[in-house]
């Protein structure tokens, strides 16, 4: 029986209703039962984060039309943008590198403009992994797109399909330290990263071989990006203050 049935206060009891966390999400296809099919998807450990923190997580598939952003976005708290696959190179004016993944123009599209009017209505965010990119891309900055080119190692996704793990320097000043102090172990599986920041964009904690791993973004009442996966790791701290600053608390 859970602490909330025995009758324990539940998150947020006595100070309103729990917020609304959008997540973004895949568009992949999937195989369940006897169907394989395209479907909106996204990784549990978001949604149980954003829970765990005392949210109510909603998901936000990359849906084909822009339609209504605005009142979507007007309905929610706060927003997490997730990780996944790699930002067709075009949208920051570069030539496809040939480590770069299949471009994902649905997706791009809808979380690009999702970016900009989570921005534009000043809504609390935390943009992970992919995340990060989309905000840079959103803010007219560039990416690099291999790593283990750039940098001479395969430290940011040290195996195929298992999250590593990899210390980064954090900027004592900004909120990220403000939550997470000057340094952290922090869960890691990327190969693409900034290169050129977005426009009112300040890089915030760095790699030991200097690539960018979290900005905010100056100016806005919670914007928050990281390179790496908070949702994969035990430290629910980043997800709390969201959900904190989301509540208005």
């Amino acid at each position: 029986m859970s602490e909330a049935i025995r009758g324990a206060p539940a998150p947020n009891a006595g100070e309103g209703p729990p917020p609304l966390i959008g997540v973004t999400t895949y568009l992949e296809p999937a195989r369940w039962g006897v169907w394989v099919r395209e479907a909106a998807l996204l990784p549990a450990p978001y949604v149980r984060c954003v829970e765990r923190a005392g949210g109510i997580p909603v998901l936000l598939p990359p849906a084909a039309t822009l339609r209504g952003l605005g009142a979507l976005v007007a309905r929610l708290d706060g927003v997490v943008i997730a990780g996944g696959g790699d930002i067709d190179p075009d949208l920051y004016g570069a030539v496809r590198h040939t480590e770069t993944g299949p471009p994902q123009p649905q997706r791009d599209r809808y979380e690009l403009a999702l970016a900009r009017a989570v921005i534009d209505a000043d809504l609390p965010f935390l943009a992970i992994c992919r995340g990060m990119q989309v905000l840079n891309v959103a803010r007219g900055g560039a990416l690099i797109q291999h790593l283990p080119e750039a940098v001479g190692h395969q430290g940011h996704a040290p195996e195929t399909g298992i999250v590593g793990s990899h210390p980064v320097r954090i900027s004592g000043t900004s909120l990220v330290g403000k939550i997470l102090g000057e340094s952290a172990d922090v869960p890691t599986y990327h190969h693409q990263a900034v290169s050129r920041l977005g426009k009112g964009l300040s890089a915030v904690a760095w790699a030991e071989d200097q690539v960018v791993e979290a900005v905010e973004l100056q100016g806005h009442r919670f914007g928050l990006a990281v390179q790496w996966h908070p949702e994969e790791g035990d430290d629910l701290r980043l997800f709390e203050a969201l959900v904190a600053e989301a509540a208005g608390r």
